[in-house]
């Protein structure tokens, strides 16, 4: 959800409208087939307090979406069930995949803040250290010789 309250009254693409007989016209099958779909579990609509099917426009098209892979592309139906709840799957994960994209962004966000201020506190006062460039020169050092004094 986004925060804000909805309006209980406002129509959405999942809201649950249709009666059977206006779903079933909408789609282009007979109440029938749209009863046996439900019982298959391929599209399942609302149900009122008296158990009366409510089709949503999500579900019409999901209707007409079976009806094409079953008469178009001569899939049958355990073959369908299985598409759309491998289609239902993949629309899971890319929400779910969005949801930790959003996360890390926001991670990385609060990170280059943390960077920047732990830069911003560095002493200015100090003088980057530079290394010193090494050379192949050989130095000997002798140690002067300590005179003895005499007793």
């Amino acid at each position: 959800m986004d925060g804000r309250r909805r309006n209980p009254y406002e129509l959405t693409h999942d809201t649950p409208v249709y009666v059977i007989s206006v779903a079933a016209q909408l789609s282009g099958l007979h109440p029938q087939t749209l009863r046996q779909y439900d019982r298959l579990g391929l599209v399942s609509p609302d149900r009122t307090a008296g158990r009366g099917r409510r089709y949503s426009a999500r579900d019409i098209e999901l209707l007409r979406q079976v009806q094409q892979l079953s008469q178009d592309e001569g899939i049958n139906l355990a073959g369908i069930k299985r598409i759309i709840e491998l289609e239902n799957q993949v629309a899971a994960l890319q929400a779910r995949v969005a949801e930790l994209q959003d996360a890390l962004d926001g991670a990385a966000a609060t990170m280059r803040q943390r960077e920047a201020a732990v830069h911003a506190s560095y002493r200015r006062d100090l003088v980057p250290y530079q290394e010193v460039q090494q050379t192949s020169a050989l130095v000997v050092w002798r140690p002067k010789r300590q005179q003895q004094q005499p007793d």
